[in-house]
């Protein structure tokens, strides 16, 4: 009988422990002994492994998080570390591996399928920033959690008549940013993909005041810069006062939605269909609803672009 892994590595994501059951529901009825690899590739070096069966995914589908745990190690791009791994795996008579992460996590995929051992990968990061699928596990439940609070803050800013500044994820990524300004109603969006001009930004909060706005929010992707700074600039040019909310790791976790749901278990289905061709080094993504599967070299090759369409909406919903 075939034995296959599954691991979640890098950052969480809500919609990861949807996908690990799934995953083992669906490897298990394919005729796989399922694996688990506890702590991402450094459980892996630590032979942290152990048989998954049906019974130990039940009644996580609805929970955030992974209960395989995560965790980061740099050492794994050196090749001692992922020989070790790949003996590891072997010793169990585990050749084929799930990986559910972002690129850094599809990296050591890359790595370890060239010392023999099947890999492939399953999209799970709330950044939505890889440039091969439309979305990725965590996304939509991220940003659902923003628009929660967004509209939490926007209550309290409305009746105050303040200016507020909601700090949201996103280090290279402004996607969650852009996605939560367009469904959350904002009067901007700052994002790393877009150069900042506070001067610009402080004569649009002018503008808006003059005209009877009584409240604006600005929602900022946090690799552009802090909220407390980008706080104190508008400060110094509106002499008003500004209120900074920093969402942080809220939305990492929680409930996933229905959509990273039913995409955890599309995505796992096509997962253990490769695994029982025996692919490796491909990666599962979504593109115009389809489910569809590439390279990982081709896949981490391209340049992540968010589509101009929904620039151009949300500078013409937040005027």
């Amino acid at each position: 009988m075939r034995k296959i892994g599954i691991m979640t590595s890098g950052g969480d994501a809500p919609g990861m422990n949807a996908c690990i059951r799934a995953a083992t529901r669906i490897a298990l009825q394919s005729g796989f002994e399922v694996y688990a690899i506890y702590d991402g590739y450094l459980g892996m070096v630590n032979n942290d492994i152990s048989p998954l069966a049906s019974l130990d995914v039940a009644g996580i589908i609805y929970r955030g998080g992974t209960i395989l745990r995560t965790a980061r190690l740099d050492e794994f791009k050196q090749e001692e570390y992922q020989i070790k791994a790949a003996n590891n795996l072997k010793e169990h008579g585990i050749d084929t591996v799930i990986v559910i992460g972002g690129d850094g996590s599809f990296k050591g995929a890359q790595a370890l399928s060239k010392h023999g051992i099947n890999c492939l990968g399953i999209p799970g990061t709330i950044d939505n920033d890889l440039a091969y699928t439309d979305y990725t596990l965590g996304f939509d439940t991220a940003v659902n959690t923003a628009l929660s609070a967004i509209n939490n803050i926007r209550d309290t800013m409305t009746s105050h008549g303040r200016i507020s500044i909601v700090e949201v994820m996103g280090r290279h990524c402004g996607e969650i940013a852009l996605a939560a300004a367009i469904a959350g109603g904002a009067e901007a969006a700052i994002l790393p993909e877009k150069e900042l001009d506070i001067d610009s930004l402080a004569d649009q909060l002018r503008y808006n005041t003059s005209h009877g706005r009584k409240s604006d929010i600005i929602i900022l992707s946090e690799g552009v810069c802090k909220g407390e700074y980008l706080d104190k600039e508008l400060r110094d040019r509106l002499g008003t006062d500004i209120k900074t909310t920093t969402l942080g790791h809220i939305q990492r976790g929680g409930t996933p939605t229905m959509m990273d749901r039913v995409l955890a278990a599309r995505f796992a289905y096509r997962a253990v269909q490769l695994a029982l061709e025996g692919k490796t080094n491909r990666v599962i993504g979504i593109r115009d609803n389809k489910i569809i599967d590439m390279n990982i070299d081709d896949a981490l090759a391209m340049k992540k672009e968010i589509p101009q369409e929904l620039y151009e909406i949300e500078e013409i919903l937040s005027r």
